[in-house]
């Protein structure tokens, strides 16, 4: 029997992408599969996306693997290159990248590619993170330009700060610093996130890059996907595997920091930090049981997980117990632990198996389990080359 398992629902994620589109205006959307897929699997949600615009990653092996599995949209590096050998092997495999330090403007000036590539400018407007600061954006155009290396226009990337925050200025401040630094140049501009796909039209320009809001998960901590239309991609489960009496008073768990109030029946759920779960998680924090939400009680330790079921509880051994998902949001549980969602699907281990899980036209269904483990990822399909921008 498979006990952690997370169902990847391949519909929910297309209808999020729909979704996301029609908000974007007339804006390409990047699928952001950063991450694995923050912890989907970037090969299969990749491969159930052959209508993305384009897709994005950190770094250059997240690209290769996406190649090698035979992906073939534009797939832009953001992070760019970190040497001028990472430089020429993206230009092998005709990916995009941003430039935001001298370093990488240095390696596109000496290094000789095998092809012309699009380059992505980033431009510093407030995270103070990466990126050039607005007065040089004139000069790095400038050299960037001169080297005749580029595929197309030149684009220009920045990112916000603070934009799940609706109330916070600093969103503004970032936009009209945007404006007035690319202003004059007519290349593809992209400076929306998640959030600013759902909470601020003013940030459309050319093309938005759709992250955490892709698998259904809200950018802010005050809502949920379900608040903006999203379906959630993953369902993480598992199964309920003893359950037993348990007489008040009685504490559970190591360092018995939780004690009955009542007589009870403890529920031993086979899921644990060993799986990802977070070992923080607090008594009180829900799971979803046979049509109900029960508190985890005690410590989660490294394989099991006790909760509460209740003094007349009927559950039994093998019952499906629901971490997050379609019942209980993943938002929810982050909001127990005092973390963001982001976190918890990135950390699953390779104990968790996936279910891929796709219905067809005709009432066909796919189905695929494996385990998290980039060693089992099956080759995907071949994709249809997408154009640029």
């Amino acid at each position: 029997m498979i006990t952690a398992q997370a169902h990847i629902d391949l519909n929910a994620l297309q209808h999020n992408y729909r979704r996301l589109k029609a908000l974007s205006g007339s804006q390409q959307v990047v699928a952001v599969i950063k991450g694995d897929a923050y912890g989907h699997g970037a090969v299969q949600l990749a491969s159930a996306l052959p209508d993305a615009d384009r897709f994005a990653v950190s770094r250059l092996e997240e690209a290769e693997e996406l190649r090698l599995a035979g992906i073939t949209q534009p797939i832009l590096l953001l992070e760019g290159c970190f040497c001028a050998d990472d430089l020429k092997r993206a230009a092998e495999l005709k990916l995009d990248t941003t430039i935001h330090c001298e370093e990488q403007l240095h390696d596109l000036e000496t290094s000789t590619l095998a092809h012309p590539i699009h380059v992505w400018l980033k431009v510093d407007t407030g995270m103070h993170r990466l990126g050039v600061q607005p007065f040089q954006v004139p000069e790095y155009v400038s050299r960037i330009e001169r080297t005749r290396k580029l595929s197309e226009k030149l684009g220009f990337i920045s990112h916000f700060s603070c934009a799940d925050d609706i109330n916070h200025p600093t969103t503004q401040r970032q936009l009209a610093c945007f404006n007035q630094a690319t202003a004059q140049y007519d290349g593809p501009k992209t400076i929306a996130n998640s959030a600013g796909i759902l909470f601020w039209p003013e940030s459309q320009f050319d093309v938005a890059r759709a992250g955490i809001a892709l698998f259904g998960i809200s950018p802010s901590a005050e809502h949920t996907g379900r608040d903006h239309a999203l379906v959630p991609v993953m369902t993480l489960n598992t199964r309920l595997i003893a359950v037993r009496k348990h007489q008040a008073s009685r504490p559970v768990g190591y360092g018995e920091t939780w004690h009955a109030q009542q007589d009870t029946h403890i529920g031993v759920i086979a899921m644990g930090y060993g799986d990802g779960y977070p070992r923080s998680a607090p008594s009180g924090t829900p799971v979803f049981v046979n049509g109900r939400l029960v508190p985890i009680v005690g410590r989660v330790s490294m394989d099991m997980i006790t909760v509460d079921l209740g003094p007349d509880a009927t559950d039994q051994v093998g019952d499906v117990v629901e971490m997050w998902g379609k019942n209980l949001p993943i938002e929810t549980i982050a909001n127990h632990v005092g973390t963001i969602p982001y976190e918890l699907t990135i950390k699953l281990t390779p104990r968790v198996h996936r279910h891929y899980h796709q219905a067809q036209a005709h009432g066909v269904v796919i189905d695929m389990t494996q385990a998290l483990s980039k060693r089992e990822t099956p080759p995907a399909r071949m994709l249809n080359q997408k154009g640029s921008l």
